[in-house]
């Protein structure tokens, strides 16, 4: 995650651009359209916050990665295999705790 994911959030349209678009800090942030410039600070604490939510779904995202499909699931209800399709969930689940 980047300033840049930032900005993006904050507003619609074109709003800012890079002044060098290979470098893309925040004195190099030019605001358009009279929009008006975040402070550093404010996109720094932005930045935390939402890397520190990210890595806080991390397990989810294993977990969703390792669960059955959606096609194994029916398959093991219509088999009536239910017990084999929640040891696997559960076997996941403590691979990746909350």
């Amino acid at each position: 995650m980047t300033i840049e994911d930032i900005l993006v959030r904050m507003h619609t349209g074109q709003w800012f651009t890079w002044s060098d678009s290979k470098n893309k800090v925040y004195e190099n942030l030019v605001v358009l359209g009279g929009q008006e410039k975040p402070t550093e600070e404010f996109l720094e604490s932005e930045l935390s916050r939402l890397q520190a939510e990210h890595d806080s779904q991390a397990y989810a995202r294993n977990r969703q990665a390792e669960y059955p499909s959606i096609e194994e699931c029916v398959h093991s209800i219509l088999d009536d295999d239910l017990v084999a399709l929640q040891a696997k969930r559960a076997e996941v689940k403590a691979r990746f705790p909350k």
